[in-house]
């Protein structure tokens, strides 16, 4: 069952989100040669608790960290280390916290020092297509819609589509009803209504789309090495269009 928010759910999403989206852009500022996933780590947990919210992903399920930390071929759900970042690798952060009871949720990649051109590429198209998939977020649309301004922006340009993990509705739980793949046609599933929130994150190979799970249980890698980039934002259907949560 998809679960349509009141506006006064909707005030603390935003509360929850702006948490998210404040701590994400203080991390984006830290990432350069040299440092450790591990020390962004601790310190989005300090962040987070000092505007009293809680980590969403610590405990969820066991993950034992309040990032997911994937550079380079990781795709999603690495875990922090501590091994320095160096020159040229990209890196995935997905961050989410707990807010007076309700969720917000968001990812970025970002670059470490200079990057080839080759990534720089896949980086801009994974970003581009989170903001396509977000203009397709209207009142009256399809959910598929929002599925299938993603494929149709990045496979033009010679990158592939993640199929086993998706975008999911979101509230007063991580993870809600619907799931919102990042492929399909256009015109398909549940109608778009004011009230549904979404956490939409397109996550995009530079290779092949297939993945595999590490021996951690956790870190999916991209399964020629190749690498990955991801983007996400919490968004709210409202009656004016989309409403993107976890903007700072």
């Amino acid at each position: 069952m998809i679960v349509l928010k009141s506006a006064a759910e909707l005030l603390k999403m935003r509360a929850a989100g702006r948490i998210v989206a404040e701590i994400l852009a203080l991390l984006e500022t830290l990432v350069k040669p040299g440092t450790t996933t591990a020390e962004l780590d601790q310190l989005a947990e300090k962040e987070c608790l000092r505007q009293g919210a809680k980590p969403a992903f610590k405990g969820y399920g066991g993950f034992p960290y309040a990032i997911c930390a994937s550079p380079n071929d990781r795709v999603v759900h690495g875990f922090p280390d501590q091994r320095p970042l160096a020159e040229g690798d990209i890196l995935s952060i997905d961050f989410g916290v707990v807010y007076q009871g309700y969720f917000g949720d968001a990812a970025i990649t970002v670059p470490v020092g200079r990057i080839d051109e080759a990534t720089a590429k896949l980086v801009n198209a994974t970003r581009e297509s989170l903001g396509r998939a977000i203009e397709a977020s209207v009142p009256g649309g399809r959910l598929s819609d929002i599925s299938h301004a993603v494929q149709s922006w990045v496979e033009p340009r010679g990158f592939s589509v993640v199929r086993e993990f998706v975008g999911h509705g979101i509230g007063r739980q991580l993870h809600e009803a619907p799931q919102l793949p990042n492929f399909g046609a256009s015109g398909q599933g549940p109608r778009l209504k004011p009230g549904m929130t979404l956490a939409i994150e397109p996550m995009i190979n530079a290779g092949v789309p297939g993945v595999k799970i590490l021996e951690d249980g956790w870190t999916a890698v991209t399964q020629d090495g190749k690498r990955s980039a991801h983007f996400e934002h919490t968004v709210a259907i409202t009656e004016h269009g989309p409403e993107i949560l976890t903007r700072a």
